[in-house]
């Protein structure tokens, strides 16, 4: 679904990403770990379009779309929940699902599957974004890039600052997403346990670089934890 080949990045005179290659598979959760400031969010960034790349490709079920605005490739399929949310806070839950429709025809219908997923959202539909608690933004951050059925679904850091039932919720949704095999799934995640728990495969960063990657169920006999451990 998503292939991306020796992209370099910068911010300035600083070389953020480094010759970074990986793939995304429909069906799987690829699980992109690292300490902090070692280039993860820089990469999904790059990914949506919100950031240029200086050099390398991105490729989406084998078109090139690293020229791509970012709305180009929301048309294409790509869903973004960036870190930290990024709800409307004085729009109601239900104008922010429809945010994620926004390039759909205006009589396109909030799907009735993102109620099951998360029905606490059913429950605030009229509420508006700003009073919700953090997970439940979460969750509706979650649902607004849901919404249009993208094929590739990039998540920044979900877990932060989400009490413990919501992130048990938050990884059975993705889980299940995956499972059903017509996405893919990029995870950028510091809480180890969850990544591990969700990851088919995984890439580890440090310095812009990926320096280790594998499958999920040897993130532990092959020391990932370690790698990266504050």
């Amino acid at each position: 679904m998503l292939t991306v080949k020796n992209i370099h990045q910068y911010y300035g005179g600083s070389h953020i990403l480094r010759d970074v290659s990986f793939e995304a598979t429909l069906g799987k959760v690829t699980v992109l770990l690292g300490r902090n400031g070692v280039g993860k969010t820089t990469l999904l960034k790059s990914l949506m379009g919100l950031v240029p790349i200086k050099s390398g490709s991105i490729e989406l079920e084998g078109k090139p779309i690293h020229k791509a605005t970012p709305y180009d490739r929301a048309r294409a399929g790509i869903g973004f929940v960036p870190q930290g949310r990024e709800i409307f806070a004085r729009l109601t839950v239900e104008e922010n699902l429809r945010m994620g429709l926004a390039y759909k025809s205006g009589s396109t219908p909030i799907p009735s599957e993102l109620f099951d997923l998360f029905p606490v959202l059913k429950q605030m539909i009229n509420r508006r974004g700003g009073d919700l608690s953090g997970g439940q933004q979460q969750q509706l951050a979650i649902a607004r890039a849901l919404a249009p059925k993208p094929k590739l679904l990039i998540l920044d850091e979900p877990t932060e600052g989400i009490q413990p039932s919501i992130i048990k919720d938050i990884g059975r949704v993705i889980r299940m997403l995956a499972d059903r095999g017509d996405m893919a799934i990029v995870l950028c995640e510091q809480y180890y346990d969850f990544a591990q728990e969700l990851a088919d495969d995984y890439l580890v960063m440090e310095r812009g670089e990926v320096i280790a990657r594998g499958l999920g169920k040897d993130m532990e006999a092959q020391g990932v934890r370690q790698l990266v451990a504050i």
